[in-house]
């Protein structure tokens, strides 16, 4: 094939592909969110539409691309692992994040108005995307526990905060300075002294975040046997523990 005399401008790209037998994670977050659900007046400390649409984004990129296992999203986040073995895009990191990013992002734009639909975008929401690396089962496990660990410890304290302005009739800067050097003691004492809310009630969903699982399960056929189709089934359980783990030891199998 002839090529022409700029082809050589090619040179300049890096190589990006990714580690091979490792897995590889895609999280996507939020920019400027704090500002956008502000904006679009989502409900406080926890906007449920908000996040189920967050969901059906991650369900999407689930859907495209076939090789991510498990995707896990709480607040204005979501990873997604992509299988050690997958060879999507050749493995380039780049193109991983990219692709995961902007489907993730028109997908949200794209069922906004299934879940706000007496309300219109007041302007483009803007999610970032990386790329990381972890090379062995209990990396990827950790980095999974990093993430839900941080889901407790942001919605405990978010839940608090809301609470002592909303139903304590605080200023944000007031709620700010009473939290400031608290403990999870202190904070589930609060709620629960002042508020009568028990925070290990509230929804798995906002304590624990969503996973999104990819699992084989018996379908019925026409003709009254069954077979096995691999289907995306969302939980909100705990997943630092083994029990997750042992249950859905698939995730952790290469293929």
């Amino acid at each position: 094939m002839a090529k022409s005399k700029f082809e050589y401008v090619r040179l300049f790209e890096s190589d990006d592909r990714c580690l091979p037998n490792t897995w590889i994670v895609v999280r996507v977050d939020g920019k400027g969110f704090h500002k956008f659900s502000t904006e679009h007046d989502y409900e406080k400390p926890n906007d449920i539409k908000g996040l189920s649409l967050m969901t059906k984004a991650a369900t999407s990129v689930m859907e495209e691309f076939k090789d991510i296992s498990l995707a896990y999203g709480q607040s204005d986040e979501y990873s997604f692992v992509f299988r050690k073995e997958t060879q999507a895009y050749s493995r380039r990191s780049a193109k991983l994040s990219t692709n995961v990013c902007s489907l993730f992002t028109s997908a949200f734009l794209y069922y906004w108005s299934e879940y706000f639909p007496t309300s219109k975008p007041l302007y483009p929401p803007v999610f970032d995307g990386r790329t990381v690396l972890y090379p062995s089962n209990q990396n990827i496990r950790d980095y999974l526990s990093w993430r839900q660990a941080d889901c407790h410890i942001n919605n405990l304290y978010n839940t608090t905060f809301w609470a002592l302005i909303l139903k304590g009739g605080l200023t944000p800067s007031e709620a700010e300075q009473k939290l400031k050097g608290t403990l999870s003691g202190d904070k589930n004492e609060i709620l629960f002294s002042q508020f009568a809310i028990n925070y290990n009630s509230e929804s798995e969903m906002l304590r624990k975040g969503t996973v999104l699982i990819r699992r084989k399960v018996p379908i019925t056929l026409p003709n009254g046997g069954t077979r096995e189709k691999s289907q995306i089934l969302q939980e909100h359980g705990d997943i630092i523990g083994d029990e997750f783990w042992n249950r859905n030891n698939h995730l952790l199998t290469i293929s």
